[in-house]
Parts: structure tokens; sequence; C-alpha cells
């Protein structure tokens, strides 16, 4: 049935995912308030890659004027061979057989650029509320609606339903599903972002082509691309860690990220002092789910499909999450068939991304005779060659081809 009273809809988790779904609800003619631990609104993190069904959700959001205008628009992706440097393959993003198959374009942007222009949206949106320092301990629900306790001396929220968007270590999640914790890749990654006026000698003429790079090698692999309208260049290596141990820390240090890259071409030895130390960023995901929906609080973004980074698709599932859920609620005034119709249309599209991105994080990391396969393999491919990618990029109204 369509709505006809609003809902009072709270949003745990104030990231990409919580400020996109507040965003979308409030569309669909809801109230929404969100609740963010910390003390104010921000984003962690450099860069991030945002594919056509991304730019897709986040023109039906309404904010993607404000993204494009401190984003990039890549000509180029390009995979690299790490070892040798040769080009292993590319796929044009400016073709006219890009923007017939999807219309709109990939963008890549500093995710606090993506968060501001979220937040700014949700600010200026009537029927948005926003509040820091609201760290939730546990809820309870009844038929009528949902009492949110916090760790602060806040009085219990009380809602008619909650979206738990509340990150890859969701409590709520935790709570609800009992599936334990994250499961640890064993890959780190350091990234971060950086003057481009920095990339010098051969390193400047690939942030000159303004193309996003991938430099795939045995375990290891380097992500290159221009930020911030091209005043930033952003880099992140990734590695897997022979050090890995589940109950310690001291593993994917700085020592083994030069020892893993000691034998790579000089063009990924050259950018590698300039890639960012300050954190480092172990990998973690999940195995799919079949349950989002827990009564009257439903699951969103990582809380409820964490995913590895290897299809660049963590913020865009989030974002096609946040649609999807405003749709639902747009629809029904029920929170639970809303909340089941969101999941009926996400949970298997969103299953079958976090597997592949297992899958290519193995095909990228490939050693010896698997990668020169791989390069083999790839090479063959057209920079109009889409069929691989395209199910991904592309949000499914219909049922998707099984691999």
């Amino acid at each position: 049935m369509p709505v006809t009273t609003p809902l009072r809809i709270t949003v745990v988790g104030g990231g990409i995912g919580g400020l996109a779904a507040a965003l979308a609800v409030a569309r669909s003619g809801h109230h929404v308030t969100v609740v963010e631990q910390a003390a104010r609104f921000g984003e962690i993190g450099a860069g991030l890659q945002l594919a056509p069904n991304a730019s897709l959700a986040l023109e039906e959001l309404g904010v993607l004027p404000a993204v494009q205008h401190t984003a990039v628009a890549p000509p180029r992706l390009v995979m690299m061979d790490a070892l040798t440097g040769n080009q292993v393959t590319a796929l044009d993003l400016r073709s006219a057989a890009y923007t017939e198959r999807f219309t709109h374009p990939y963008l890549v942007t500093h995710r606090t650029d993506l968060h501001a222009a979220l937040l700014t949206a949700c600010q200026e949106h009537p029927d948005v509320t926003l509040r820091t320092g609201h760290t939730v301990t546990h809820a309870e629900q009844d038929g009528s609606g949902v009492h949110l306790h916090f760790a602060e001396p806040h009085a219990p929220l009380i809602a008619d339903a909650v979206v738990a968007a509340d990150g890859l270590h969701s409590p709520l999640r935790r709570a609800l599903v009992g599936d334990g914790e994250p499961v640890c890749s064993r890959y780190v990654a350091f990234r971060g972002a950086l003057p481009t006026e920095r990339m010098t000698g051969p390193m400047s003429r690939h942030a000159a082509s303004e193309a996003v790079m991938v430099w795939a090698g045995p375990r290891m692999h380097l992500v290159q691309y221009p930020l911030r309208r091209g005043e930033l260049y952003n880099q992140v290596a990734v590695f897997e860690s022979d050090h890995f141990t589940p109950d310690s820390d001291d593993w994917g240090t700085e020592a083994e990220l030069e020892e893993r890259f000691a034998g790579t071409c000089q063009a990924v030895r050259d950018a590698l002092p300039l890639v960012s130390r300050d954190r480092r960023w172990p990998l973690y995901d999940r195995a799919p789910i079949d349950n989002w929906v827990h009564g009257r609080i439903v699951l969103l973004g990582d809380a409820a499909h964490p995913m590895l980074q290897y299809l660049a698709q963590g913020a865009c599932q989030a974002l096609e999450d946040a649609v999807a859920l405003g749709r639902a609620l747009g629809r029904s005034g029920d929170p639970a068939e809303a909340f089941n119709a969101y999941a009926d249309q996400r949970r298997e599209r969103a299953a079958r991304i976090q597997t592949n991105a297992r899958r290519f994080g193995e095909l990228c990391h490939l050693e010896g005779m698997g990668a020169t396969l791989r390069n083999m393999l790839l090479s063959s491919r057209g920079p109009d060659e889409f069929d691989d990618i395209s199910w991904v990029w592309t949000p499914a109204t219909t049922p998707v081809p099984a691999l």
C-alpha cells in the first residue's frame, strides 16, 4: 500500500551508507533520525571508485551534481603487470560503447567529498534529524516499535523501525544475526592521497593520464588514480601477510610491505615511498547471509554484506541499498513489508558481488604460470568489451545471468 502516514525511522550509523539511507527514506516521505557514535559526522580513508551503478544511485538521491563537482571521471581503467611493467588490459570509459551501455559516468572521488555531499543533503532535508555522540548498546522491539538504548546518558529513542547501517563491526548485526566477527583475508592495505605535484618523474605520466591504474602482482597490488579535480593522487598498496595471526596486531607491517613489493617494476617501486604509512587497514569480509530483516530492524551496507575491495563495490552497493530501501518504504507504510521487499531485491545481487570480489582478488594476485595465463587471456580483450563486468555495473532490475 502507498505511504499515507509517515513513519519514524532511525538510521544507526552516519557513514556513507547511513546518510544515503537517511536521504532516500526521507525523500520517500518518512521522518528520519540518524544516530552516530562519533562526536561529529565525518569519514576516514582516501579515494573510492563509483561505477555507473553508484552514479545512478547518486542521481536518484539528488546528489550526483554535488559529487561530480569534485570527482574525476577517469578515461580508462588499466591493469598493469606489477613485475614487468607491461599493460595487461584496459577499458575505455569515454567511448560510445561505454555510454550506450551504462549511460552514467564512472567516477573516482575522495571518501570525505562523497560523505560531505550526502551530509549536506541530509542537513538540508526538513525530515532528517542528525545526532552525534549516540552509541547504541542494544535495541528492544515489539509489535509497535523499537527502543534504542545508548552508552551515553541519553533517553532511549523510540522509532517505528530501525536501519542498521553501523558498518563492518555492526553491534546490531552481532546481536541479531549472531555470526561472530568478520573474516580477515590476511591482506592489508596502506592507503592515502597526496598532492598530485609530488608525483614526479616517470610517475607524473600516469598521474597526468587521469586513468585508474591497477598494478597486479603476486599476492599484492597497487592502485592509483586522481582525486578532487586532479589536485590529489590516491595510492593504495595491498598485500598478503605471511605473519598473520588472528589474536595479534603485529602483522602486515611496513617492513612486510617493502619486502612484498621489492621485486616489482621501477614504476611501482618509485611510487611505493609515497604511499601513506599513517595507518594500515586489514581487509575483512563475511560470507553472505539471507536474514537481513529482524522484525522492525533491517541491515544495510557493510552491516549486511561486507565485501573485499577488489571489485570496488563496497560503497556502490551501500548506495544501491539506500535507493532500494527508499523505494520500498515509498511503496509501503508497513515496515516489515517494506524491509522484506528491500531485502528480497538486494540480497542475491549483494551476495554475488561479495563472493566474486573474493574471486577477483585471487585473479589479481596470481603468481607464476597463473599470472602468465591471466595476462594472456585478458590481453585479448578490447577496450570496449564490458561483458564480464557489466552485471556488476548494472543494478539488478531483472535477474542477473549465472556465471
